[in-house]
């Protein structure tokens, strides 16, 4: 483990699980890259403390469908009220009112407020003229949050999304062409309530704008929800942190994936960053940790060698476009054995994460399996997930596959698809399948 850290600053360090040793000839290594992220100034600040480098831009869904019920409108003006409350002094703020096109409700002209008593109190009155009626164009208020998150100067950038429907006024390729735009430039939290929603179209906003997805079946729970999100916003410190990967000659990068708190693919955002060196992207941090599946191929080599197969480095910009700061750093190695035990061992962190990553991929196979009338398919690969779910001691997820299957044995992945499952339960499962458990010390 190794960390640095400037005073006042969050203090990050790099601690590395693996079996390092490989049979002759072995190529590829595996490594979970645990970073945990401690001491900042928001966790032992007080909640209204200035935060002049934080904006944030809430948008929330007033599409026609938020009339249906009339009180699901209602519970998202009072859930983003309660959002704003949170906001503590100093923090740059906007929110948006998300139809077939994005407009501004609160400051307006293009411009965020700073947050205080006064300016909390504006947008809450703001807020209070919310109604429902016209389409759903999500890319329309993303690139609208960009725009005021860019002209906010602020280091770390959020946005909090809500839809309540499907985005049928504005073609896949060109949400995708503004997330590919707006990647990089701000993280975003992405909801859904109710269940006439697209999982794959909120869980794809929270995946490219390294933010969380999740379901608010009932409206009455989005002030939590949107507290805890807001809350959360807030204690973030540090933005715009790269995962800086740097192998040896002839070995290369297989994959990278975030394993914890949730599944994230993160191989194919790899940028380039000097001789053998690429950065992979994890957003903002606040006091917290996450855990990071990292897999190498080297060149292969005889009993006895030993080598460096990656240096793990977690860096962040600096003002004068030099060299990025380094926060923490840890080695992963290869030593090549003849001891058939050594070389054999998975290690328990590894092997965990492993599982939990196919624990994901068991749960969307099966759901897309069940939709498209292939019960034989979605029955094996749910029972498949049932058994790593209980396999991991992933008791939420266990739970979630209970309301979708019923569970003969449990150990061994029997399970009968459910004749009736309700909606709400089918897309709880399928958005939190993501979701993981940290190996148990």
């Amino acid at each position: 483990m190794s960390q640095f850290s400037k005073p006042g600053a969050p203090r990050f360090s790099v601690d590395v699980y693996q079996n390092e040793f490989l049979p002759e000839d072995g190529r590829e290594v595996n490594a979970i890259v645990t970073v945990t992220s401690t001491g900042g100034g928001a966790a032992a600040g007080a909640s209204r403390a200035a935060a002049p480098g934080t904006a944030v831009v809430i948008m929330v869904d007033c599409s026609g469908s938020m009339d249906y019920p009339p009180t699901k409108m209602r519970n998202a003006r009072e859930a983003t009220a309660a959002a704003v409350d949170v906001l503590r002094d100093g923090v740059s703020f906007a929110v948006v009112a998300g139809t077939h096109q994005a407009k501004e409700v609160y400051p307006g002209a293009g411009r965020l407020a700073a947050a205080d008593a006064a300016t909390r109190a504006q947008a809450k009155e703001a807020l209070r003229k919310l109604s429902p009626g016209g389409g759903t164009a999500i890319g329309t208020w993303l690139r609208l949050a960009g725009r005021l998150l860019a002209s906010s100067g602020a280091s770390i950038r959020h946005g909090i999304l809500l839809t309540d429907g499907r985005n049928e006024h504005e073609e896949p390729d060109a949400l995708r062409a503004t997330l590919d735009a707006c990647a990089g430039g701000f993280t975003c939290d992405a909801r859904g309530v109710g269940t006439d929603w697209e999982v794959k179209e909120v869980t794809g906003i929270a995946s490219a704008l390294l933010g969380s997805a999740d379901i608010v079946a009932d409206p009455a729970g989005l002030a939590s929800d949107f507290t805890g999100m807001m809350e959360n916003a807030m204690g973030k410190e540090l933005a715009d942190v790269s995962l800086r990967l740097w192998t040896p000659q002839g070995a290369e990068v297989l994959f990278v994936k975030q394993v914890a708190p949730a599944v994230q693919e993160l191989t194919d955002r790899r940028v380039e960053a000097g001789p053998r060196s690429a950065d992979y992207p994890t957003g903002s941090w606040g006091d917290e940790s996450r855990d990071y599946h990292v897999c190498v191929r080297v060149p292969a080599a005889g009993v006895g060698r030993e080598m460096l197969a990656a240096r793990a480095s977690l860096v962040r910009p600096v003002p004068d476009g030099s060299a990025p700061e380094v926060l923490a750093q840890g080695l992963v190695r290869a030593v090549w054995t003849d001891d058939l035990a050594a070389s054999t061992t998975i290690n328990p962190q590894v092997a965990h994460y492993t599982g939990q990553a196919e624990l994901a991929r068991a749960i969307q196979q099966g759901l897309d399996l069940r939709k498209s009338g292939d019960l034989d398919g979605a029955t094996a690969k749910l029972g498949r997930a049932v058994q790593l779910a209980n396999r991991s001691g992933n008791e939420d997820t266990a739970k979630l596959l209970a309301k979708v299957v019923d569970v003969v044995d449990a150990v061994n992945g029997t399970v009968r698809l459910k004749a009736k499952v309700s909606a709400e339960a089918e897309k709880t499962l399928e958005t939190r399948s993501t979701k993981t458990v940290r190996v148990k010390k």
